[in-house]
């Protein structure tokens, strides 16, 4: 049997303890090779650890991070149990790298916030907290981290319940389930093994709870089908035979079977789904998030870009949007800017036509349209595209309502959109 997969992201201020966190979970769920465990340790020396093993070293990879002691880029680390597989993304904390932190929690399925049990919940806490919940991450694990320090004090443990609780009654109306566990990464109270130092806490400890969440709802293939072509497979000379056309790409969500009635958009032509290749033969159903090639009865135009759906599950074809745009740039997004967008696997011109309210991460609120979108920013911006979208909102597909934007001159990303609707 093969075991389901989720992936969770860790995020927080800096020094939370992301890295050790991570360190420590994959070292008490016997989960680090012994060549792994010597490298960091030769490393924790350098670094003055007088023999104790420095667990975040596990994570923090890159030269630089090792010698600062922190996390500027996303470390994916792929561990497995009897109960469950899992990818984690252990995102930076540093708001220089808020960036990386989106990058890195746009597929997660749990986010686990830690909080430093002695310095509460900060601006960076809340930011992160505030994009998971925008990204529509369905559950959230709030880690009361460095126990440890404050005297494993349930007083001091209920007090950052009760002020947490107070910042995300306002994240939205999705009914988000938060799970709050006390803890120390440090020393493995609460991470893999029940703490004895904190008999008061009866919940779930860390991978109890990452073993039994129940994500399965917000799978893509109980979503209408959507398929954006990638590319058109036409035969090279002496390969495939005659006519053969198929339209390759990967089904974002829901499912597709042999004699579907199809619309591909935006240009508008129906067909039946004639059949469905893969590497290993024909199949009579495909669903998400399967990879296959599409053959279809009739001969129409399509190529790269647009998208195959049922007729009566259409998503909106539009060149007007308006979007939540986390900016991940340091020149700031004027109105007037144009960009390079990347929708699945579209890719047009877009012109910011207007900047909207700004949210304020520590009240949630948005305040008065800025005249300039800075590093970091959280705003609704209109956009218009030179050639129309076939897009969803966010909250009903996560695939098909997002989207990148490019510079131009450097082909660096510099934003983020998540769709709230079509204008």
């Amino acid at each position: 049997m093969t075991l389901d997969l989720l992936r969770f992201t860790t995020a927080g201020s800096v020094d939370d303890g992301k890295s050790t966190l991570i360190g420590r979970l994959l070292y008490d769920a016997e989960q680090v090779y012994e060549d792994q465990l010597e490298h960091v340790a030769q490393a924790s020396q350098r670094r003055g650890g007088e023999g104790a093993l420095d667990l975040a070293l596990l994570t923090d990879g890159l030269r630089a991070e090792r010698e600062q002691g922190i996390t500027i880029d996303v470390a994916y680390r792929y561990f497995a149990t009897a109960k469950r597989r899992f990818i984690i993304a252990d995102c930076p904390g540093h708001q220089q790298y808020t960036r990386n932190m989106v990058t890195g929690a746009s597929t997660a399925d749990v986010a686990v916030v830690l909080i430093d049990a002695r310095r509460g919940v900060l601006e960076q806490s809340k930011r992160h907290a505030f994009i998971s919940a925008l990204l529509g991450i369905p559950e959230m694990v709030v880690a009361i981290n460095k126990m440890d320090l404050v005297d494993h004090s349930q007083a001091r443990f209920e007090e950052l319940v009760e002020e947490f609780e107070g910042f995300a009654a306002k994240l939205n109306g999705h009914g988000r389930a938060i799970t709050y566990i006390p803890m120390s990464a440090l020393n493995g109270d609460n991470v893999v093994e029940r703490s004895p130092r904190m008999q008061w806490y009866d919940g779930p400890v860390l991978l109890e709870l990452l073993e039994e969440v129940e994500v399965a709802y917000d799978h893509p293939y109980d979503k209408p089908a959507r398929f954006p072509v990638q590319w058109v497979i036409r035969p090279a000379s002496g390969t495939l035979t005659g006519d053969y056309r198929a339209y390759a790409g990967q089904l974002a969500s829901g499912a597709l079977r042999r004699g579907d009635e199809v619309a591909v958009l935006p240009s508008g032509g129906r067909t039946r789904v004639a059949a469905i290749d893969t590497y290993d033969g024909e199949l009579e159903e495909a669903m998400a998030p399967m990879s296959f090639a599409l053959r279809l009865e009739d001969e129409l135009d399509v190529s790269r870009g647009e998208l195959i759906c049922h007729p009566d599950e259409s998503p909106t074809v539009t060149r007007e949007l308006e979007a939540d745009v986390c900016w991940m740039a340091q020149e700031p997004m004027r109105p007037g800017g144009r960009y390079l967008i990347k929708h699945t696997s579209r890719n047009a011109t877009a012109v910011v036509d207007r900047i909207g309210e700004v949210v304020d991460v520590h009240t949630l609120e948005r305040d008065a349209p800025p005249a300039e979108l800075q590093l970091n920013d959280i705003a609704r911006v209109r956009l218009r595209t030179s050639a129309p979208l076939v897009l969803d909102p966010y909250t009903s597909n996560r695939r098909t309502g997002s989207f990148i934007l490019i510079d131009e001159a450097s082909n660096g990303t510099v934003g983020a959109g998540m769709i709230t609707e079509a204008i």
